[in-house]
């Protein structure tokens, strides 16, 4: 084989396996990092997690972007059957409603058909509290600046997760008035329930917003700690964690 040759063949493999990674990352699992406190401390800022994309129905690319500028447009798309639809307390990555061009991750606490109501700070769906709800400890959160109180939530299901509630709630959202979740749509909610900006503030999700759901923490980076710390700066014990 001549050196030219040589190169157009290493020059196809690089692009089928540019292709092929496209492909996987549109279709079937991508990277997604966590920019904001809403989950905590389920997911925290700095974690990056795989998201099975396939799961919930795998979509065409829904927004083109215009190469070195934050501009782009909308595209009409296509979605693949759905393995399943998200549950209720899964925890969904999705456009937001607002901005489709950003994603969102929370917990789906109501899906179409339910009521869903905040009663002074505590959840309740189809009237009834969203859990067994277990006081566990409280701790001091320099990011935030104020002491929270953490709570395990075990579903009449058995699904168990931690959340969080601040002594002081900033967003003043400790009452939401009942309301009715439309067929097809979700109510999201982050464990962090007095520091998320959810659909108590912009609504429900509509399904072609859903984008898929968490697998696991593949790199958990702690923003406080400085760059030449490399070795304290990752969260060694997150690699790996399943998000649940």
């Amino acid at each position: 084989m001549s050196p030219k040759d040589k190169f157009i063949e290493n020059v196809k493999a690089v692009l089928i396996a540019l292709l092929a990674a496209l492909i996987l990352r549109q279709f079937v699992i991508a990277s997604y990092n966590v920019p904001t406190g809403s989950m905590k401390d389920t997911i925290l800022i700095g974690d990056f997690m795989f998201v099975n994309k396939f799961i919930y129905g795998a979509r065409t690319p829904t927004w083109i972007g215009i190469p070195f500028t934050d501009k782009g447009f909308y595209v009409p798309f296509v979605r693949f059957p759905a393995i399943t639809k998200p549950r209720q307390y899964d925890i969904v990555v999705f456009e937001y409603p607002r901005e489709r061009r950003l994603d969102y991750i929370k917990r789906c606490v109501a899906v179409g058909g339910q009521t869903v109501a905040v009663k002074d700070g505590n959840l309740f769906v189809d009237g009834k509290p969203e859990g067994e709800i277990v006081p566990l400890y409280r701790r001091f959160d320099p990011e935030e600046n104020r002491q929270i109180q953490y709570f395990k939530v075990v579903t009449a299901n058995g699904k168990s997760y931690t959340i969080r509630h601040a002594l002081y709630n900033s967003l003043g959202i400790n009452n939401f008035k009942e309301v009715l979740v439309p067929p097809d749509h979700y109510f999201m909610m982050g464990d962090n329930r007095d520091n998320s900006q959810d659909s108590r503030v912009w609504g429900f999700v509509p399904p072609e917003n859903i984008v898929g759901k968490p697998l696991m923490i593949w790199l958990s980076w702690d923003k406080t700690v400085p760059g030449y710390r490399f070795f304290k700066k990752i969260r060694w014990e997150r690699l790996g964690m399943v998000i649940r």
